[in-house]
């Protein structure tokens, strides 16, 4: 009972960097428990992320963190106003109290309270307690000297406020979206007050880890004179972000709404230029010199276990849908090489169909043409074509011209014929040392067999002797062996 364990905790979730105002779902490592002693407290809140000053970290070792000031990163306050100062000075002086010299029993045991508090300090969670009178110090994963932090980088989207995409996170798997997708249309409908005049459409659905999926839509609005318009983006927002129509969507399993609008240069300038809260100055500069995209990418803190292991769920659905969509590339490529080769056949075929056809009609055009001119004299035309073929005829006859070319080329391909007829038959041959092997090893086989063969007509002499003594009952063997 002296140490609290892990519980749940709300954290805000999301599919990717976004300015809207997330929901608190799912279930954290590091959570809100009941401790009979020294605990971890709630976490992953939206704290004020203030850093030791100078001077401030005396008997931690923890000294050049500047103040920071606080930063929201949910809805439209994105870029507010920084916290008072007064607010700050407090929060400073009691963060500095906790970790270096708490007061509230008054002895030996106050440097072991300043170790615990600096143990959750790092951890980012639970209580600090340093004295009697003041409430205690809410040590959040934000705090300047949580240790589980990174920097990763998301992707800006590109779209405008007047394309009026909003993304709607569904506690469902996508085939129960994409089958039941008229039905939500008309839901979401009835929840934009079921005007004639407005009308909703679903410009894509992507699945989420742990079996959610996304859903953008857009809604257009046609005004009497029939002209039509998209709703803006931040409107439809808005829209949804009210009381009632927050639950109704909740009842549709809407765990998240959010735009999909891009950010300007100048929110983009301010964003990268004051690092978030908690997150040392020197790691946000390096992480804006590391960016590999800065057009497209921008730097988003990581804090604690759970959005990492979110960001790992996401990359490794992305891999899968990749290697899906290269596999039904692989498989069209397969497809269009087979009706290639198909087709290719098939021009290959019409070719020869084609010259066959050309060869009948000519044949046929001839013997129409000897039948139409029998009887008439040649015409002038006509003997000129005929002196115009002897002159080719003879230049093909030639023996520097075409026609002793023609035979040239011609005995040459004999001759390599011939050739690789005769290669063909010497294709196969055996080595001299191989063959003498052969020869000696068939030589022993054969000796083999005679001495074999000798051995067996002995054997039958031998029986015919017995036979011819058994016949004739008289003990001739001694006499016939002697």
């Amino acid at each position: 009972g002296a140490f609290g364990g892990f519980g749940t905790t709300t954290s805000s979730t999301g599919p990717a960097f976004s300015f809207s105002a997330p929901t608190n779902t799912g279930t954290g490592l590091f959570g809100a428990t009941q401790n009979k002693g020294f605990g971890f407290g709630t976490s992953f809140g939206t704290g004020t992320g203030t850093g030791l000053g100078t001077g401030l970290g005396t008997g931690l070792g923890f000294g050049g963190f500047g103040t920071q000031q606080q930063q929201t990163t949910l809805g439209s306050g994105l870029f507010s106003q920084p916290a008072q100062a007064p607010a700050q000075s407090n929060q400073l002086i009691n963060t500095a109290s906790a970790l270096s010299a708490p007061i509230l029993l008054g002895d030996e045991r106050d440097a072991i309270l300043a170790k615990w508090n600096q143990l959750q300090a790092f951890w980012g969670t639970g209580k600090g307690y340093f004295n009697n009178n003041i409430a205690p110090v809410e040590f959040t994963q934000e705090n300047p000297f949580c240790r589980f932090k990174a920097v990763g980088y998301s992707l800006m989207h590109n779209h405008k406020d007047e394309d009026g995409f909003v993304a709607l996170v569904f506690n469902r798997k996508e085939i129960d979206i994409r089958s039941q997708q008229q039905q939500l249309v008309e839901s979401l409908h009835k929840i934009l007050g079921g005007n004639q005049t407005l009308t909703v459409n679903v410009e894509g659905v992507r699945m989420m880890p742990d079996d959610q999926t996304e859903v953008i839509i857009y809604v257009v609005e046609r005004s009497p004179n029939g002209t039509s318009r998209r709703v803006p983006a931040t409107t439809l927002y808005a829209h949804f972000e009210q009381a009632n129509i927050k639950s109704s969507l909740q009842q549709l399993g809407v765990s998240l709404s959010m735009t999909r609008t891009e950010l300007s240069p100048a929110q983009v300038k301010q964003l990268l230029q004051n690092p978030p809260a908690g997150v040392d100055p020197i790691i946000w500069e390096q992480a804006k010199v590391d960016n590999p995209d800065p057009d497209k990418l921008i730097p988003l803190p990581m804090v604690g276990f759970k959005e990492l292991l979110r960001r790992l769920k996401v990359q490794d659905q992305m891999t899968k849908q990749h290697q899906t969509r290269l596999d039904i590339i692989s498989e069209d490529i397969s497809e269009l090489q087979k009706n290639q080769t198909t087709t290719m056949a098939k021009i290959a075929q019409y070719k020869r169909k084609l010259m066959a056809l050309s060869h009948r009609t000519l044949q046929v055009l001839i013997k129409q043409e000897i039948q139409r001119k029998s009887g008439y004299a040649i015409q002038a035309d006509e003997e000129q074509l005929r002196v115009q073929l002897d002159t080719i005829q003879c230049e093909l006859n030639a023996p520097t011209q075409f026609k002793g070319r023609l035979n040239e080329l011609m005995s040459q391909i004999r001759m390599q014929n011939h050739f690789g007829a005769v290669q063909a038959e010497e294709r196969y041959y055996i080595d001299a040392d191989l063959l003498r092997e052969i020869k000696q090893h068939l030589k022993q086989q054969q000796e083999g067999l005679s001495h074999l063969i000798s051995i067996i007509k002995d054997d039958l002499e031998d029986i015919k002797l017995i036979e011819h003594g058994l016949n004739e009952s008289i003990p001739i063997r001694g006499g016939v062996f002697s």
